[in-house]
């Protein structure tokens, strides 16, 4: 592969520019002020991939955000590689605490800096890059086909559809996928597991209307009250939630099993450090890395009622809301969880309120292999490039289509990310470093010369 890294060293600046262009499309599919950028976006990303090399580079519609689909065939014969990303991004918010306009991409102090550079756009782009350099070189030994949705960030409603409609367009032997981190750019890393996901919105309904707090404070339930007190109640003082069954079905490790999966290097006074916290919490008995990779959890994503505004406004409010998402560990099912989830928490709503639940979206959790040869090869370019074997790793992270595409298509996945945590992906001030970026686009055509042999 050294011409097709000799042309991605001549061709890196250009490379950088064509991925701004993406950067500076809001495609953020939560909003629906923001469809239009989807289909934009969509569009720039066909025509790039178009342009490097592919025979074909579709928009092709779906129930949401269109999927852009592309393939290059150079033998049929060959081993086929399905690259899945996504070009939708996360809201800005808060945009106060941004020090860069996030859809204005700088570089600065070696990292590319705005909304997406690593989630998923960046990522997504050295995949693109990779594909063009193997074109243009004479070098891709394997059929490659793209699948990049807009509509991963909000669980990818449309997918799986798409993907029952479209099974014999998207057969292949692998899929492929940048869209985790590693442990460290000294310690690389394979993604082996993700954590599943079930995602719920509850809404507590009080008085028919706001009220004065002081007229009625002490009276009537206050939903905003009501609501805390609930949500405090679903994760005790041992951090273990209290939904009943939510542990049911939850696989344990063997105390071998979690003394292998400790051995990642991982440093408890950085990880605080780089958080700027005096101390971890979560799940009594388990290792911050447990608690992030094979354990399930739940958190509060926002919370929201009553008067927000500057100055005061002394109000009981009429309702009062939550987002809450819980991250699922083998052999936990997100929908049961989902019901259970909801049963709980009607059943400990107080009569002086009424509730809504409602569960917004999910997916299972997923384990890939370490034993194909779609792994070995993943193994083999990342060594090549970071000068040592990378570990495999189980992700606290979830990618909820994942586990879609082996129920549907039957191909397993291979998570190659080159993120890294301080990238800050959902938060603001994300980034992608340079030397991850051209790292990942220095094992990607290895990972196609591995997989073909």
């Amino acid at each position: 592969m050294e011409k097709a890294h000799k042309y991605i060293a001549e061709n890196r600046g250009r490379f950088i520019e064509e991925l701004f262009e993406v950067l500076r499309i809001p495609s953020i599919s939560a909003q629906s002020e923001h469809k239009p950028d989807m289909v934009r976006c969509a569009e720039y990303l066909a025509q790039i991939i178009a342009a490097a090399g592919a025979d074909r580079a579709d928009v092709l519609p779906t129930e949401g955000n269109p999927v852009v689909y592309a393939e290059k065939i150079v033998d049929p014969a060959a081993r086929t590689v399905l690259v899945y990303g996504h070009y939708d991004v996360m809201p800005e918010d808060p945009r106060g605490e941004w020090r860069t306009e996030p859809f204005e991409p700088v570089i600065k102090d070696g990292r590319i800096w705005g909304r997406g550079a690593d989630d998923d756009k960046g990522q997504l782009f050295i995949h693109i890059k990779a594909f063009e350099a193997m074109c243009a070189t004479g070098t891709l030994p394997c059929n490659v086909k793209f699948m990049l949705e807009g509509e991963e960030e909000i669980g990818s409603p449309s997918l799986y559809d798409f993907c029952r409609k479209n099974k014999k367009m998207l057969a292949a032997d692998i899929i492929l996928v940048s869209d985790t981190s590693m442990l460290g750019a000294d310690t690389p890393s394979i993604t082996a597991g993700l954590r599943g996901l079930t995602y719920m919105e509850v809404e507590v309904v009080g008085p028919n209307k706001d009220l004065h707090s002081g007229l009625f404070g002490g009276a009537v339930a206050n939903p905003a009250n009501v609501l805390t007190r609930l949500v405090a109640s679903l994760v005790d003082g041992e951090g273990r939630v209290t939904i009943p069954g939510f542990y049911d079905d939850v696989r344990e490790l063997t105390a071998a099993e979690r003394k292998a999966f400790n051995k990642a290097p991982f440093s408890l006074s950085d990880y605080k450090k780089a958080l700027d916290i005096a101390a971890v919490e979560g799940e009594a008995g388990y290792t911050t890395l447990e608690r992030t990779g094979i354990r399930p959890s739940l958190d509060v994503n926002g919370i929201w009622g009553g008067y927000i505004e500057e100055g005061t406004k002394t109000v009981i409010p009429s309702r009062a809301s939550a987002k809450i998402s819980m991250r699922l560990v083998p052999d936990q099912d997100w929908k049961k969880i989902g019901k259970l989830f909801e049963k709980h928490f009607r059943s400990i709503a107080p009569k002086s309120v009424k509730v809504n639940v409602k569960c917004l979206h999910g997916g299972a959790p997923y384990v890939s292999p370490t034993d194909t040869a779609a792994y070995r090869a993943a193994e083999h370019a990342v060594s090549d490039v970071f000068g040592k074997k990378p570990l495999p790793f189980y992700s606290g992270g979830s990618i909820p289509i994942i586990s879609g595409f082996e129920s549907i298509l039957g191909i397993k996945s291979i998570l190659l990310g080159f993120g890294l945590a301080k990238d800050a992906i959902h938060s603001p001030n994300e980034s992608f470093g340079l030397d991850m970026f051209d790292k990942g686009l220095a094992a990607i055509p290895l990972f196609y010369k591995y997989f073909a042999q």
